[in-house]
This record gives C-alpha cells, sequence and structure tokens, in this order.
C-alpha cells in the first residue's frame, strides 16, 4: 500500500462522465451531492495526474465504456492487484457492476494477467481492502464487501499464502452511503497511517497497535472534507485533497512530505479521494 507507486490506473472526467447530460441524468441516482463541472474537474484531473508522474509514476487510462457511470472515475474499487494478476470484483453498489467488466477488457489489453473474479451472490469492493504486508490482506466486512466476497477473495489468495482477516463495520448512515474500510483509515507507511479513529473498530486499533504501527488523528471538521483519504505516492510522501490544514499539519509533524490538489470537482462531490481516484497496478 505504500511502496514507490511504479505504474497507476486513472480515468479521466471526460471519459466517466461523458457529458453534460450525462452528469445530469446520473448524480443524484449515484448519490453525489452536487453535480460535478465538467470542464474544472477535467483541469483539477490533469494537475492530479501530474503530480502522480512527478512522483515517478507511470500513468494508464482506462477508456470510456457504455457499461460504466460517473463512478468509474474512482478506479481504485473494481479491482485488487496481486503477485499474481488482478482479481476482479463485482461491486456492491449495484449501478457500478460495469465497472469490473469494463476494467478487465483493458487490463487484458495492457497484457496484464487476471487471477480470478468475484460474482454471484459474492460482492466486493477494494476500497475495503488494506494490505498490511504482502502477506496480510484487511477486508471490510460492510454493506459492499459481503461476507460471501471476503470467502472467496480468501480462497483465491490462499495459494499465495495471503491471510486474509475481516474487519467488521459500522452502519454509519446505512445502506447507501459510501462507507468503506479505507473511507477511515489511510496507510502511509508500514509503520503509519492516518485514521478517523471513532469509526475504528477495536480489533482493528488492537491490530495495528500490536504491530506499532503510529497512528495520526482526523479531526472531526476534516473528515467530510476527505482529510483520511490520502494517498502514499511513497513512504510518507503523500497526497491529499486540500483544504485540510490540521491534518496536513499533522502529517507534517510525522515526516511526512505532503502535497496537496483541488478536489473541488473530481472528490467532494462524490465522496472519493485521491486514493479512489488511483488502481495501482505496482508499487516498487
Amino acid at each position: 500500500m505504500t511502496g514507490a507507486l511504479g505504474s497507476v490506473v486513472v480515468k479521466r472526467p471526460e471519459e466517466a462522465f461523458g457529458n453534460e447530460a450525462t452528469l445530469s441524468k446520473e448524480w443524484r441516482e449515484l448519490g453525489y451531492t452536487r453535480p460535478p463541472d465538467l470542464d474544472r474537474a477535467a483541469r483539477d484531473h490533469r494537475h492530479f495526474v501530474a503530480l502522480l508522474k512527478d512522483a515517478g509514476a507511470e500513468v494508464l487510462y482506462l477508456p470510456r465504456d457504455d457499461r460504466t457511470s460517473l463512478d468509474s472515475l474512482y478506479t481504485h474499487d473494481p479491482v485488487l492487484m496481486t503477485e499474481l494478476g488482478a482479481v476482479i470484483f463485482q461491486t456492491g453498489k449495484v449501478a457500478r457492476r460495469g465497472e469490473g467488466p469494463a476494467f478487465a477488457d483493458a487490463l487484458r489489453g495492457w497484457g496484464i494477467p487476471i487471477l480470478g473474479t468475484i460474482g454471484g451472490p459474492a460482492t466486493a469492493e477494494a476500497g475495503d481492502m488494506i494490505w498490511l504486508d504482502r502477506q496480510t490482506l484487511l477486508v471490510g466486512r460492510g454493506f459492499r464487501t459481503n461476507a460471501a466476497g471476503i470467502e472467496v477473495l480468501a480462497a483465491l489468495l490462499m495459494p499465495l499464502g495471503v491471510s486474509v482477516i475481516p474487519v467488521q463495520l459500522p452502519y454509519w448512515h446505512g445502506p447507501h452511503d459510501v462507507l468503506h474500510l479505507m473511507s477511515f483509515i489511510s496507510l502511509l507507511d508500514d509503520d503509519l497511517a492516518v485514521v478517523y479513529r471513532r469509526l475504528m473498530p477495536v480489533p482493528l486499533f488492537e491490530l495495528l497497535t500490536a504491530r506499532g504501527v503510529a497512528l495520526v488523528d482526523v479531526p472531526d471538521e476534516e473528515y467530510e472534507t476527505l482529510g483520511c483519504n490520502v494517498l502514499a505516492l511513497r513512504p510518507r510522501r503523500v497526497l491529499m485533497v486540500a483544504g485540510n490544514p490540521i491534518i496536513r499539519s499533522r502529517l507534517e509533524e510525522a515526516g511526512c512530505a505532503v502535497s496537496e490538489f483541488d478536489g473541488s470537482e473530481i472528490c467532494i462531490p462524490g465522496a472519493g479521494g485521491p486514493t479512489c481516484l488511483t488502481r495501482p497496478l505496482q508499487r516498487l
């Protein structure tokens, strides 16, 4: 989760959002707080991608696909990368079900192998998944990733020697809201994480404490502005949404070099920060 970002997949707003008519049709039904401004979103996404490239990452772009919606801007969720290839997910959010097949087609085009697919009654989203190390994957059990999804994923990863640890998520705002495991924790180094502690299950807090992971706390007033959604470009070099000065200061005090970008159009309306906007394919 925190090694130097080698290659990463993004999707431009132009391809994800389509046009003004699509935006007007989809934003309410997908749970956005307002329709994003397409021109500003495109501008801010270009700046975001420039920051990824400045950090040394190769950036790949998902094409427009009629099977997907505005949410396909958030490339993190439909795929999990492993050492033997990608696991393609059936998302818990029904409106996003086309993203997995669309992503799988793109991966095949890039010559990236697919380890397996989760489907049927099983659902999973990668926003519920955090690699603590190469052999330990935390998986949030909530409204987006169900018990069947965790069971199938654990079976797929067993030959790789990966232990899957379920993390029970709180109800929070209910099934129609977005609450992933990564909604309240971002790993920034092997021994550092930024967290919104009030949402953390006690067993997760105890596990991180036992492993010596220091926790940087997001204040209440910066949770809704995605202060907890922080992307590690490499250990302790991080990228976050601008407008969260308290958590930025705390991260710098913890030894992080922090870069920011304007997320007012590509992050805030859809409640997806820099981790959501990226699907890392390789970390070094």
